[in-house]
């Protein structure tokens, strides 16, 4: 019955902040040229839905951010709390690189829409990268872009094969991979469960890797092993 409880709590406060945040983050990516603003309608969203379920953030490694620097950012994904602590962690302007399904939630797909993230069609497969591609050289200086190599969230916690998705869009456009490890997400909201539990996630920023200079085998293994080195302990 408190796990049922639980899960209509969250439920009910995505869909309430959805409703309230969502003409607010609209107008303000429709006004915005770079969408910056709309963006940080997203971190409010992210903060108050946090506090609500009694989640704090820890945060190491902010140092290795150089600011104005676009980065291709890869995290690992084991929960639905890895979007609302990354963005509230990293501390720079970020688009995400998502899958075109979510662009059909009603409101929630919209305001994804209008705030320039990238919708990807796996299904499509090269052709679908190669509009990211495009995408991601259309975004505003200083503006990098979020992926999650897994492709889907981890039932246990532990990293999943990578895809080469992220990795082809950072040499493709010369840009350095930022590798972040997420911990303790798993354990406050794991895959398949919407009852909750509080505590703290840790979001680790891993040393920049440049994608110049390195074959996609060794930049995916530099990058998977720094990721990895999060989760270790």
């Amino acid at each position: 019955m408190w796990a049922f409880l639980k899960a209509v709590w969250i439920i009910f406060w995505a869909a309430f902040l959805t409703l309230i945040l969502f003409l607010p983050i609209v107008v303000a990516a429709l006004v915005g040229r770079r969408g910056d603003a709309a963006f940080r309608g997203t971190q409010v969203y992210a903060w108050i839905l946090l506090h609500l379920i009694g989640v704090t953030l820890k945060v190491r490694g902010r140092e290795h951010i150089q600011p104005g620097q676009r980065y291709v950012i890869l995290s690992n994904h084991a929960s639905y709390l890895d979007p609302p602590a990354l963005v509230l962690s990293l501390g720079l302007q970020y688009r995400w690189v998502i899958k075109k399904e979510l662009r059909r939630i009603p409101l929630f797909g919209l305001a994804l829409e209008t705030s320039r993230n990238l919708f990807i069609d796996r299904a499509r497969g090269s052709d679908a990268l190669n509009s990211i591609k495009r995408g991601v050289a259309q975004l505003p200086d200083g503006t990098g872009v979020l992926l999650f190599p897994e492709g889907t969230r981890s039932p246990d916690g532990t990293l999943l094969p990578f895809k080469r998705g992220g990795f082809v869009i950072a040499q493709d456009g010369g840009l350095p991979v930022l590798p972040v490890t997420i911990r303790g997400s798993h354990y406050c909201l794991p895959k398949g469960r919407a009852a909750f539990r509080s505590g703290c996630i840790e979001v680790i920023i891993h040393p920049p890797v440049a994608s110049a200079g390195k074959t996609q085998a060794e930049l995916m293994d530099q990058v998977r092993e720094a990721i990895a080195s999060g989760l270790e302990g």
